[in-house]
């Protein structure tokens, strides 16, 4: 039969049809609902779920008062999957970060696939929740959410034993990928002692115009340290490191935190000892602190209260009133030992020689770094960072002062920085090392 226009139903007629159609369902919803009951309704759902190949695992948000690990984990992974089928994603950005961060809202399915040796699973997961009502000093809502991951039943082990700890390792990744390092200061009107901003400092360890062997050396150990996790538990460790920048002031003892935060993408605790009441406020500081962090304690020798220990013990009773050596100590060697990983401790000083031997051993202060006077190698990084060059005629002349003239990397940073033209800023180091070089003479008048 030949296929004619004429043979089609008009709109009217299709429209006519979907209504009854819609009509037909909300009615058998309606006697599904109210005329069956409810225990043989749940029957039914029961029987129906166990007739279905489907497995679905729900992932709360948190269990009573402790946060769910892998909801947090799983809402970073999504983040990653968010594919064009999607309609509503949340942004949300806090004002002093430089990313956004993306979410799927809730009720949209996302899929996913996962593949191993034994077989590829398809997955599929969709974020909820609800609103509860509470009663504690007055009623309000909270919201409750949870991730639902439906997939074949026939996939369970694979996905619990497999799926899942990819999950977990991956969300890993992705914050560090993200993560902005933090520096975090005191602020005894927060609830946590902390307050923090994002570590802007463009400080790396390309740009520190220190001495090439003892950055090399810093690298390495901090490679390593990273890097052995599994050490520092076999040998019953606490997983730490403790480093001592002694120098000059002007060395650039701060720059290098900065660099080996950079570096790691730890945040750094910027701990002033000055502004800690007593023994027990440090120890809340400290314990407050986060896993992946340096903790840095800036001119050491300089605090008040920080005597040797044989002085703290001749016949005084220490009081709980003031930050003792004693105190720190035991805040080095005790508090890693009970909770965190991957901590680092920074101890600068001007004065090394003015410390008590029992911070400068092993396992509290482990690698000590001498932050010296700038040396031809280091005003070479200089100059490639603040006039980009990397020879030029008057380098012969400059080599020479520094080899005879003491001068931080602080001043000869200083002096690059008065003029762009690479010839004048050249000589004007120049002229500065040759003022030092000079003794200074006083005219006494009678």
């Amino acid at each position: 039969m030949p296929f004619s226009c004429d043979s089609l139903p008009s709109s009217a007629t299709v429209l006519s049809v979907a209504t009854s159609v819609a009509a037909t369902a909300i009615l058998l919803r309606t006697i599904h609902n109210d005329l069956i009951p409810a225990p043989l309704r749940a029957y039914f759902n029961r029987l129906s779920a166990r007739l279905s190949s489907r497995l679905t695992l729900v992932v709360d948000q948190s269990d009573g008062l402790s946060p769910n690990h892998l909801y947090d984990a799983v809402d970073t992974y999504l983040s990653t999957k968010l594919s064009p089928s999607i309609h509503r994603i949340k942004v949300n950005k806090l004002e002093k970060d430089h990313h956004l961060s993306l979410s799927v809202d809730k009720n949209q399915d996302i899929p996913d696939t996962f593949q191993n040796d034994a077989a590829l699973v398809k997955l599929n997961w969709v974020s909820h929740s609800t609103l509860v009502e509470r009663f504690d000093s007055k009623p309000n809502k909270t919201e409750l959410k949870h991730f639902e991951l439906s997939f074949h039943k026939k996939h369970k082990e694979i996905v619990l034993a497999s799926y899942l700890p990819y999950v977990l390792r991956k969300a890993k990744e992705i914050k560090e990928e993200r993560k902005t390092v933090r520096l975090h200061t005191v602020d005894y009107n927060g609830t946590d002692y902390w307050s923090s901003v994002p570590l802007n400092h463009p400080s790396t360890f390309e740009t520190m115009a220190m001495e090439a062997g003892a950055k090399a050396e810093l690298i390495e150990d901090l490679d390593r340290f990273v890097e052995r996790k599994e050490y520092y538990r076999r040998v019953g460790k606490a997983w730490k490191r403790g480093y001592l920048f002694y120098g000059p002031p002007g060395t650039g003892k701060s720059s290098l935190v900065a660099a080996m935060a950079n570096y790691l993408r730890f945040d750094v605790y910027d701990l002033d000892l000055r502004e800690v009441q007593c023994n027990s406020d440090l120890r809340r500081l400290l314990i407050g602190t986060g896993n992946r962090s340096i903790v840095v304690v800036e001119d050491i020798d300089c605090n008040v209260g920080l005597q040797n220990r044989e002085v703290e013990t001749e016949g005084k009773i220490v009081e709980d009133d003031k930050i003792t050596l004693s105190g720190l100590l035991n805040f080095i060697d005790g508090l890693w030992s009970s909770c965190g990983d991957e901590r680092i401790i920074v101890f600068t000083t001007n004065h090394k020689d003015r410390l008590d031997p029992a911070l400068l051993r092993p396992g509290r202060m482990d690698l000590h770094i001498h932050m010296s006077y700038c040396t031809f190698h280091g005003f070479k990084t200089l100059a490639l960072n603040y006039v980009k060059i990397q020879e030029h005629q008057l380098f012969d002349t400059i080599k020479e002062f520094l080899d005879k003239v003491e001068a931080t990397p602080a001043e000869i940073a200083g002096q690059l920085m008065k003029y762009d033209n690479v010839d004048i800023a050249l000589q004007n180091v120049i002229n500065f090392l040759h003022n030092k070089e000079q003794p200074k003479t006083t005219e006494l008048s009678s």
